[in-house]
C-alpha cells in the first residue's frame, strides 16, 4: 500500500520501519530529516514536504500532541489541503476528543477519509510490531487500513464509526494505567518503609493477584527507582490526564482520581521530572513517606 508517514520519534520510526519491512511503499516526512536516515536505508522514500507524504492511498501521523497534529493537518499546506480525495488520514497519535472531531469534519469536507487509530504499547512493542491498535472510523476506510495495522501491531480493536471514540478509549486506558502507577507507588512506599523487599512485593503482585505487564513493568521501575530512559515521558502522561479530564468535563462525568493524578504529574514536573518516565509519579509516595526529595532515577542497564 502506498503510504506516507509523518512523525519519526521513537514510536513513529519503529512503526514506519515495520511498514517498510512488510512490503509497503512508504514515504516518510519529519521536520528533522536526519531522523529518516535509517528508514531510507531500509527502503523508504524521503519527502521534503507534507505534500510529498500525501501522494498515496493513506498518510499516517504519529505525533506528540494536539498542537503538532493540528499544525501538520489543518494549517495551510497541511494534510487536509494536500491529500487527494478518497485517501485516508490515519491518526495514530494520542490526541483530544475535540481535535479528533475537528479532523473528521475537515477531512469529510475535503472529500477525504479519517480514521483514528491510537495505540497501546511502548517503543519496544512498536519495534517488535506488538502494538495494540484501537481504531474507529468509516468501516470501509478501516478495512482498507487493516494491512497497515497488521504490519504494526499484534491486534486491533474497533470502537465504531466515529473516530473520536478511539481517542476517548485511548485516553481512558492511559488514565487507568496512570491510576495503577499511583496505586503501585503508594503500596510500594508502604511495604518498603516497613522493611519489606520492594521488588519481592512487586513479584508477588505480578504473579498472583495482578498478573499484567503494567504491574510487572511499572512496579519494577518504581521498586528500583528506574525512570530513565523514558519510554513514555512524564509531560506526555500529564497531557493525557488533562485531556481525559477535558473529555470528562464535556460529558459531565466526575473523575476524582483523574484530578488527583493531574496534581501528581504537576508536582513531578514542578520538581524537575520532565525527562523521567511517567512511572516516576509512583516515586512520589516514597518521597512523601521519607520526607525527602524525589530520588534521582538510576538509568536502566
Amino acid at each position: 500500500m502506498k503510504t506516507g508517514f509523518i512523525g519519526l520519534g521513537r514510536m513513529g520510526s519503529a512503526m514506519a520501519a515495520n511498514l517498510v519491512k512488510a512490503g509497503h511503499d512508504v514515504t516518510v516526512y519529519n521536520r528533522n530529516p536526519e531522523k529518516s536516515r535509517s528508514l531510507l536505508e531500509l527502503g523508504a522514500h524521503q519527502a521534503t514536504s507534507i505534500a510529498g507524504a500525501c501522494s498515496g492511498e493513506a498518510v499516517i501521523t504519529m505525533l506528540a500532541d494536539d498542537t503538532a497534529v493540528s499544525d501538520i493537518a489543518l494549517t495551510d499546506g497541511g494534510i487536509v489541503g494536500k491529500l487527494r480525495q478518497g485517501a485516508i488520514h490515519i491518526s495514530m497519535s494520542t490526541i483530544s476528543v475535540g481535535l479528533s472531531k475537528e479532523l473528521a469534519l475537515a477531512h469529510a469536507k475535503a472529500g477525504q477519509r479519517f480514521v483514528a487509530a491510537p495505540v497501546f504499547g511502548r517503543p519496544d512493542a512498536a519495534a517488535a510490531a506488538k502494538l495494540f491498535i484501537v481504531n474507529a472510523g468509516d468501516p470501509v476506510a478501516v478495512a482498507a487500513c487493516q494491512p497497515l495495522f497488521a504490519a504494526m501491531g499484534q491486534k486491533t480493536f474497533s470502537m465504531g464509526a466515529e473516530p473520536a471514540a478511539a481517542n476517548l478509549v485511548k485516553l481512558t486506558g492511559n488514565f487507568m494505567l496512570a491510576s495503577a502507577i499511583e496505586a503501585l507507588g503508594e503500596a510500594i512506599a508502604l511495604v518498603g518503609k516497613a522493611g519489606v523487599d520492594r521488588q519481592a512485593f512487586v513479584d508477588l503482585l505480578a504473579s498472583s493477584i495482578f498478573p499484567a505487564p503494567a504491574y510487572a513493568n511499572y512496579g519494577g521501575a518504581i521498586a528500583g527507582n528506574k525512570f530513565q530512559p523514558a519510554g513514555f515521558a512524564a509531560p506526555l502522561g500529564f497531557k493525557d490526564i488533562r485531556l481525559v479530564l477535558a473529555a470528562a468535563e464535556s460529558l459531565r462525568t466526575p473523575m476524582p482520581l483523574a484530578s488527583l493524578l493531574r496534581d501528581r504529574f504537576l508536582r513531578l514536573l514542578a520538581q524537575g521530572g520532565n525527562e523521567l518516565d511517567w512511572a516516576a509519579i509512583g516515586g512520589l509516595a516514597t518521597q512523601d513517606a521519607s520526607g525527602g526529595t524525589l530520588p534521582r532515577s538510576r538509568p536502566v542497564p
